[in-house]
């Protein structure tokens, strides 16, 4: 307001158009239901902000105040509640894939991500990032049913041994039975026959996609994504040990029990599979 400005109430009136009664009148005014309603909701949307380590936008805002709280509210509400205060949640990533190596298993899910049976299908893949230190090397194994990391191996190399030992972790954590797929790339880490015969001697039979075709594993690579924006690409990391450190924070508290995932109808992926009933494979 003008007159809040320091400009004398007679010139602010004058300039708006508005009478100086009408002015002391809305003054003396108490503020209006909806106005305390918004100021609430506004305070309720910087603390999901802040708890969503500043990740989340108006969907997921959304989601957290209607399946997390039980509240009505509209969506365009939270948004333009989010735009006049400044909130935004952080921007998607295309992240660009080198040419793969000579393919040594058939792609067994050709595009087909829609899985209602939990350990059926696997995907995994490995991603790197920069410290002052060297390089830190992830691979995950993610479940598409729940999209929960159900296994995960953190080393300053990519050798077999680093995707092995994610498999390892999530045959330990799922135990499969027979029949399910583990889904990659042509890398020569899962190519190789330390990986291949982990995998068939407990269960998932390899799959790999097409030969530098991201789509094939697109539920891995938006994964990681969204790891890129949400955790690596927000600050320089100075040693392994603390990059380490914040991807296992990162795959085990925020992904697997607090991020909402809207292919999961804005579920947690434990979450998810605590809510929905499965069908157990025959």
């Amino acid at each position: 307001m003008l007159a809040s400005e320091g400009l004398p109430v007679q010139v602010a009136c004058r300039v708006l158009e508005v009478s100086e009664s009408g002015y002391f009148a809305w003054r003396s005014r108490s503020p209006s239901p909806r106005s305390l309603r918004h100021a609430w909701l506004t305070e309720r949307i910087r603390q999901i902000h802040a708890a969503s380590r500043g990740t989340y936008g108006a969907r997921r805002i959304h989601a957290e105040l209607t399946l997390g709280s039980g509240l009505v509210v509209w969506h365009g509400t939270i948004k333009m509640l989010m735009q006049r205060e400044g909130i935004r949640g952080l921007p998607g990533s295309r992240r660009r894939r080198p040419v793969p190596q000579v393919p040594t298993a058939a792609d067994l899910v050709d595009r087909d991500f829609h899985w209602d049976v939990p350990n059926k299908l696997w995907v995994t893949d490995i991603t790197e990032h920069p410290t002052r230190e060297g390089k830190v090397y992830c691979c995950v194994v993610l479940d598409v049913y729940s999209r929960r990391v159900v296994g995960w191996s953190i080393d300053s190399t990519q050798t077999s041994t680093l995707v092995t030992n994610a498999l390892g972790m999530a045959i330990q954590n799922r135990a499969p039975q027979p029949g399910g797929l583990i889904h990659s790339d042509h890398g020569v880490q899962f190519t190789s026959w330390v990986f291949t015969r982990r995998a068939q001697e407990s269960g998932p039979v390899p799959s790999m996609g097409s030969i530098g075709d991201c789509f094939d594993n697109a539920v891995i690579e938006s994964f990681w994504g969204r790891m890129q924006v949400e955790l690596l690409n927000r600050q320089r990391w100075k040693t392994r040990i603390e990059l380490a450190n914040a991807i296992f924070d990162y795959l085990e508290i925020f992904h697997n029990r607090q991020r909402r995932h809207s292919a999961l109808g804005m579920r947690t992926p434990i979450e998810y599979e605590m809510l929905c009933p499965t069908r157990q494979p025959v």
